[in-house]
């Protein structure tokens, strides 16, 4: 069963962003969390815990939500959230960005002692962008506002060269629910992706791909991993058991140490900030 919820949808078409979107797609948001990311993955901050452009890492705090200079260049997307939802526990307002790449699985704020409230709403989407969580794809329609259930390991994907641009909310507390204000009824059903399983003789197939792996090919032989559960019935952390077991198979440990880090790294415990080291 799916964790994570379909809130509502809001009616995004009442709103003119689509000059600010380009505005998005020509930041330059730095890398703050490529570890995770293979492809084209950004996070842009509108607003934050002082409104510097410079502040990116996520984090708890206490304090004013402010925005940053992008947020200011960006009353439209700004006013999606005014509008519709309630700033007092509002700590991060970020756009995501996403194209021609893919997330590694992993599970959110394993840096912090409690979990916080995340909403996501596509501002500018398409059929080839997909979220996933543990053994489940779906893909989020422009406007709907989903809970993501970060506490669980899941990924996101696009196959397309046209950026994916996701409004990223982030509340305090995991508990208390979120208002939502001006939502339209949802005028389909939220979108779970088929997918045939998986085969013995396609695992073998990934496997035997990466016969050649070293420690200079080994993060980018990952993404291959990571992709398959998008396509075929898996979990989503079987990619780092295949990993596993492809590094095994070059009989060079310091590269099965290696993967294995990976998903303890991803899934399992990291420090605030921790950097992993390929």
């Amino acid at each position: 069963m799916l964790k994570s919820q379909r809130l509502a949808t809001l009616p995004i078409d009442s709103y003119d962003f689509d000059e600010e979107l380009s505005i998005i797609d020509s930041n330059d948001a730095g890398g703050e969390y490529d570890a995770f990311t293979f492809g084209s993955w950004s996070a842009h901050v509108l607003a934050n815990s002082g409104g510097s452009d410079e502040d990116t890492s996520f984090r708890p705090y206490e304090g004013q939500l402010a925005l940053t200079e992008l947020g200011r260049k960006l009353p439209g997307i700004m006013s999606i959230v005014t509008d519709n939802f309630p700033l007092e526990r509002l700590q991060w307002v970020r756009i995501f960005s996403l194209s021609d790449g893919i997330l590694a699985p992993h599970v959110d704020f394993l840096e912090f002692s409690e979990p916080g409230t995340r909403l996501q709403i596509p501002l500018r989407t398409d059929e080839d962008s997909l979220h996933s969580e543990e053994d489940i794809v779906y893909h989020l329609r422009r406007g709907e506002v989903w809970k993501i259930h970060t506490t669980v390991p899941h990924s996101a994907r696009s196959v397309s060269s046209f950026p994916r641009l996701s409004l990223c909310l982030d509340f305090s507390g995991a508990e208390e629910p979120v208002e939502i204000k001006n939502a339209v009824p949802a005028e389909l059903p939220v979108r779970i992706m088929e997918r045939p399983p998986v085969t013995d003789a396609e695992v073998e197939e990934l496997l035997s791909s990466s016969a050649e792996l070293d420690a200079t090919t080994q993060r980018a032989a990952f993404r291959r991993f990571a992709a398959v559960h998008f396509t075929r019935q898996a979990d989503a952390t079987a990619a780092f058991d295949w990993f596993v077991e492809a590094a095994a198979r070059t009989g060079d440990d310091a590269l099965v140490h290696k993967a294995r880090a990976f998903r303890t790294y991803c899934i399992e415990k990291r420090g605030y900030r921790e950097a992993f080291e390929w």
